[in-house]
């Protein structure tokens, strides 16, 4: 359970590692296995209503191969005054040869249950353990703090002091996958 009485919600805002501010864009490109993988991830000029709530549309766009794989509009808000960002769910459109063939993973705070996580706090505490993501057989992503002082070389540059996150879900047992988030960008590598 997340303590949300005293939040004032926005649609827009930022802490160290989240930027939720319309235009706002970063591309991460990398190998999947062998394949090729880009991700495009943009902040839109567009809200939605779950529930009380307006949150912001964030999409992704991710390709392998050059071939579009996913597309997701991600739902977020930011408690104020702490600026905590909270997140409310996802559509999710599956591609194959250009064309939809699914929606996996998608769910909607509010709904069948599901209840908006806690995505990115204000002061991320090593060991912090919390769900990003609450929709019962749907989407149980959960996140430990593992360093704050990761450095990651990338082509774009060296990043330092460096946020590095470990998502695990009941879903898939034994599965984890590392995140780093950089202050002031975000995430910088993802899986």
């Amino acid at each position: 359970k997340f303590d949300v009485s005293g939040c004032v919600w926005s649609s827009m805002g930022r802490n160290d590692f989240f930027v939720l501010e319309p235009g706002y864009q970063q591309i991460l490109e990398g190998n999947e296995g062998n394949e090729p993988t880009r991700l495009q991830i943009t902040v839109l000029n567009e809200t939605r209503r779950i529930g009380n709530i307006e949150t912001r549309v964030v999409e992704e766009r991710e390709s392998e191969n050059g071939e579009l794989v996913e597309i997701s509009r991600n739902y977020f808000a930011v408690c104020t005054p702490v600026s905590d960002v909270f997140y409310f769910g996802e559509e999710v459109d599956l591609y194959k040869d250009g064309k939809v063939t699914g929606h996996e993973g998608a769910w909607i705070a509010e709904t069948a249950g599901a209840k908006a996580g806690l995505f990115m706090p204000y002061r991320p505490l090593l060991g912090a353990r919390f769900y990003q993501e609450i929709a019962h057989s749907v989407a149980m992503d959960r996140v430990e703090i593992q360093s704050d002082n990761d450095t990651l070389k990338t082509p774009a540059g060296d990043f330092h002091d460096c946020l590095k996150t470990e998502e695990t879900t009941p879903l898939e047992p034994g599965v984890k996958e590392y995140k780093i988030y950089a202050k002031g960008i975000g995430i910088i590598k993802d899986g």
